[in-house]
C-alpha cells in the first residue's frame, strides 16, 4: 500500500511559478510510474504529466509542455511537479497518482492517489 501526499500548492499570479511534492510512504516508489492528474470545478480530471519507474521516462499533456516539469527522486520517495508561466486555465486541484508499470493517461488506472493541493492562478 502507497500513501501519497501533495504539497506546495496556493495562490500564485500569472506568470508566476510553483513547484508541487508528492511524499510517498509505505512503500517505495521506485516501481511505480507516478503521473500528476488536476480537476477544475465542474471538469473531468485529466492528466498534466507523468515520469516511469524507469529511465525514466516523462509524458506531458500538451498544455504543460514547455512550461511544467516532472521529475523524481527515489531516494527520497518523492515526486516534483515544477511549474513554471502559470496561467489562470492551470488552476485546478492537483492529485499525485501511482501505478506499476508504464504511465497511462486516465487517472482510473492509477491504483493510488493522494487527496490533492490546490494551486489557484490569479491577479
Amino acid at each position: 500500500q502507497v500513501q501519497l501526499v501533495e504539497s506546495g500548492g496556493g495562490l500564485v499570479q500569472p506568470g508566476g511559478s510553483l513547484r508541487l511534492t508528492c511524499a510517498a510512504s509505505g512503500s517505495t516508489l521506485d516501481v511505480y510510474a507516478i503521473a500528476w492528474f488536476r480537476q477544475a470545478p465542474g471538469k473531468e480530471r485529466d492528466g498534466v504529466a507523468c515520469i516511469t519507474s524507469s529511465d525514466p521516462s516523462t509524458y506531458f499533456a500538451d498544455s504543460a509542455k514547455g512550461r511544467f516539469t516532472i521529475s523524481r527522486d527515489n531516494a527520497k520517495n518523492t515526486v516534483y511537479l515544477q511549474m513554471n508561466n502559470l496561467k489562470p486555465e492551470d488552476t485546478a486541484v492537483y492529485y499525485c497518482t501511482a501505478r506499476p508499470g508504464s504511465c497511462v493517461n486516465d487517472h482510473h488506472y492509477y491504483f493510488f492517489s493522494g487527496r490533492g493541493t490546490r494551486v489557484t492562478v490569479s491577479s
